[in-house]
C-alpha cells in the first residue's frame, strides 16, 4: 500500500523515467516498456515514472498514455513507487490523472506547461488547481526559473504538493527557493539527473530524476548513495564514468537525449524501436560507433551489436 511517508522516501532517492518502446510498425509494444519499466524497480530504483520525457510524453496521444502508464503500473507497482505523468489542457491533466489513479498509480508529476504565451504566475497556478483536484500527491515539474520566488513559495506551501523537480540550470537559484521554503514539508528534487545532483545537493535538494537508470542503473544509485553521506568527490567519480554518454544526449539542442538512451540499450540486445518526431529519429554512424565505444568504457560486457 501507498503512503505519504513512502512517497517521501522515494522522492528522495531516484526518479527513473523508462523509454517507451515500440514494434517494427511503429506501435507502442506494452509488453516491452512494462518490463523496462519493472527492470528499474527491481534494479532498486524506488520511483519510476510513467509517460515522462524519457518515455517521449509529448510525442504519445492521450490513448497511448492511459494504456502505457496501466501497463507500467501493473507491472512495477510491485517494486517501485510508481508516478504518472500528465500534462498539456488542465482539463487533459486532470483527465489523465485520474485514469492513472483509477490503474494504482501513487502519485502524479505534472509536466510544465508548454503554453508560449502562459505567464510564469499562472504556470504556478495550473500546479496548484490540479493539486487541488489530486487524491494522490503531485509533484510539479518546473522546467524554467521564471517563476517569482513568491510564487514558488506559493506552490511549496500546497498541502498535496509533496515534491517539486527543478530543472533549471540555476542552483543558486534553487538554493533561494529552498530557503524561502523551509517552513514547507515540500521536497526539492534536482530535476536534470546525476551530473546536476551534486550542485543541487549543496544547496538542499534531495534525490534526482534520471534516464540513465535504463542502461546502467547501478551507475545511478552509487551516485545517490555518495551523495546521501555528503561524499561529493566519490559522486563526481561515478558521474566522470557516464559523462561522456550524457554530454551526447545533448547533441542536437537536446534533441538527441532519448536517442542516445535508446541507440545504447538496442547496443546491449534491447531493440526499442527509434524515436519519434520530433525528437532526434537515430544518431548518425559516426555518432553510433562513439556511443558504442562509450557503452564499451562503461560496461564492457554489455554490448552485443
Amino acid at each position: 500500500m501507498t503512503t505519504e511517508a513512502s512517497v517521501r522516501t522515494a522522492l528522495r532517492q531516484i526518479s527513473g523515467v523508462p523509454v517507451t518502446a515500440y514494434n517494427a510498425q511503429g506501435d507502442i509494444d506494452l509488453a516491452q516498456s512494462a518490463a523496462i519499466a519493472a527492470r528499474i524497480g527491481k534494479a532498486g530504483v524506488l520511483n519510476v515514472i510513467a509517460a515522462g520525457n524519457t518515455g517521449e510524453y509529448f510525442s504519445l496521444s492521450s490513448d497511448e498514455i492511459r494504456r502505457l502508464q496501466a501497463a507500467v503500473i501493473e507491472a512495477t507497482a510491485p517494486h517501485a513507487l510508481v508516478t504518472a505523468a500528465v500534462g498539456r489542457a488542465l482539463t487533459e491533466a486532470m483527465a489523465q490523472a485520474d485514469a492513472a489513479v483509477a490503474d494504482g498509480a501513487g502519485a502524479i508529476m505534472a509536466h510544465y506547461p508548454n503554453d508560449p504565451f502562459a505567464g510564469p504566475g499562472q504556470k504556478i497556478d495550473y500546479f496548484l488547481r490540479l493539486a487541488d483536484h489530486l487524491s494522490v500527491p503531485l509533484v510539479a515539474y518546473l522546467r524554467s526559473d521564471e517563476a517569482p520566488i513568491a510564487d514558488l513559495v506559493r506552490l511549496a506551501e500546497h498541502q498535496n504538493v509533496v515534491a517539486i523537480k527543478y530543472a533549471a540550470t540555476t542552483p543558486l537559484r534553487l538554493g533561494e527557493a529552498i530557503r524561502a521554503t523551509t517552513h514547507c514539508d515540500t521536497i526539492w528534487v534536482c530535476g536534470l539527473a546525476e551530473g546536476w545532483a551534486p550542485p543541487f545537493y549543496a544547496v538542499g535538494a534531495s534525490g534526482f530524476t534520471s534516464g540513465l537508470v535504463n542502461v546502467f542503473p547501478q551507475v545511478s544509485l552509487a551516485i545517490h548513495a555518495a551523495l546521501e553521506k555528503g561524499d561529493f568527490a566519490g559522486a563526481r567519480t561515478e558521474i566522470d564514468r557516464i559523462v561522456d554518454f550524457e554530454q551526447m544526449r545533448t547533441l542536437y539542442n537536446n534533441g538527441a537525449n532519448v536517442t542516445v538512451v535508446k541507440e545504447a540499450l538496442t547496443m546491449m540486445g534491447e531493440d526499442v524501436g527509434p524515436v519519434r518526431l520530433p525528437g532526434v529519429v537515430r544518431l548518425t554512424e559516426e555518432e553510433r560507433a562513439r556511443l558504442r565505444e562509450i557503452v564499451r568504457n562503461v560496461a564492457p560486457e554489455a554490448v552485443t551489436s
